[in-house]
């Protein structure tokens, strides 16, 4: 077991809980990222639909952060260290680059419903393991996917056709 990691009293495997933990630690900078993404998104927005677009990304944005809380909790719970510092955000998200400046309603839409699909993406990507290692963790990353996929949706409805 690493140094940063410290014994639990749960009937969980150490290789169980370290699988775990790793999966759920590589998930969290992404998390973190669109967290901020949002924001940048919901500053900048301008346009027609500005309004009902600029609080919907803060409904996302309040979703986000629990989902980060509680995967950065149960890597806690289960005996890892959670690691949200800037530099890990930075160096292990792996999204394409945000535009900067003032963005449209349709921008915006755009790279964000982008950026839920991507780590949607990385997080089902950890579910196989999660199951085989942790149901409870499991349990907890399909609350997130599910919620971040239906925000997916609901965004994107937005879009002009």
């Amino acid at each position: 077991m690493s140094s940063t990691h410290r014994p639990v009293p749960f009937d969980l495997p150490d290789d169980s809980r370290e699988l775990a933990i790793e999966q759920l630690q590589s998930w969290l900078p992404h998390l973190i990222a669109l967290g901020l993404r949002l924001k940048q998104a919901h500053w900048n927005l301008r346009g027609a639909r500005f309004k009902s677009v600029h609080e919907q990304l803060d409904e996302i944005l309040e979703d986000v952060r629990a989902g980060v809380d509680d995967v950065a909790e149960r890597i806690v719970t289960i005996g890892g260290a959670a690691d949200g510092l800037p530099q890990t955000v930075a160096s292990e998200s792996a999204f394409a680059t945000f535009p900067s400046g003032l963005l449209t309603v349709d921008q915006a839409i755009g790279a964000i419903c982008d950026d839920l699909a991507a780590t949607v993406k990385h997080g089902r990507a950890a579910l196989g393991k999660l199951a085989e290692a942790d149901p409870v963790s499991e349990d907890l990353a399909i609350g997130v996917i599910g919620g971040l996929e239906k925000h997916h949706w609901m965004l994107g409805s937005q879009r002009e056709l």
